[in-house]
Formats: structure tokens, C-alpha cells, sequence
């Protein structure tokens, strides 16, 4: 079956860094373009960052250029995001979705999602 499963969530203090992880199962990473997108309450959906399968070309939000890193393992079928920094704006639902080859920053081309995983930044 098709599956994407968002870990390394957590609380962290104000500063601090977590690793999160979008694991596939049921089939490759490969050809997929990997957005992560977060949501916190009373707030819009926002793109945070995006990989190709193409060319490896990454996007990243202004609010986490230079704190946040998204990358690749193809042999764990599984993408990353680094987060460094970490903001109290950051507190959010972080979630993982696919589209075929390319970013096309819109959710709509998005085919697949994952169930999200909370990241509470604390002062």
C-alpha cells in the first residue's frame, strides 16, 4: 500500500533543532518531487520546503532559509527536514506530501500525503 509516515516531532525549547523524517512505503521516492508544508491554528497551510527527483533543486520558505534543510536518502525511500534555530512561530503540524518529478508549489498537484507530526517550540 501506498504510505507516508511523518516522524521525529516533538517539544524542543526555543534554539534548539529536530530532524524530521517523511518515510514511503509502497512505492519509490525516486520520481517524486517531497514538499513539507506546516499548519498551526487559526493559521494557512504554508509551504515550508520542496525537493525535486529531478535535479535535486531545493525551495524554501523565507521565514526558514538558512535554519531549515530538506534532503534525500534514497535508500531509506525517506526525505529530511533539518531544523535548526527553532523559532516559537515555528510550532506547527509538519506534514510530508509528493507530486510527480518537480515543486510545483501548489498543494493541489500534490498526490500523496502524510498524517503530520506535531513540532511545539517552547521559550
Amino acid at each position: 500500500q501506498v504510505q507516508l509516515v511523518e516522524s521525529g516531532g516533538g517539544l524542543v525549547q526555543r534554539g534548539g533543532s529536530l530532524r524530521l523524517s517523511c518515510a514511503a512505503s509502497g512505492f519509490s521516492l525516486d520520481n517524486y518531487a517531497v514538499g513539507w508544508f506546516r499548519q498551526a491554528p487559526g493559521k494557512e497551510r504554508e509551504e515550508v520546503s520542496c525537493i525535486s527527483s529531478t535535479d535535486g533543486s531545493t525551495y524554501y520558505a523565507d521565514s526558514v532559509k538558512g535554519r531549515f534543510t530538506t534532503s534525500r536518502d534514497n535508500a531509506k525511500n525517506t526525505v529530511y527536514l533539518q531544523m535548526n534555530s527553532l523559532k516559537l512561530e515555528d510550532t506547527a503540524v509538519y506534514y510530508c506530501a509528493v507530486e510527480r518529478l518537480t515543486c510545483s508549489h501548489s498543494f493541489y498537484e500534490y498526490d500523496y500525503w502524510g498524517q503530520g507530526t506535531q513540532v511545539t517550540v517552547s521559550s
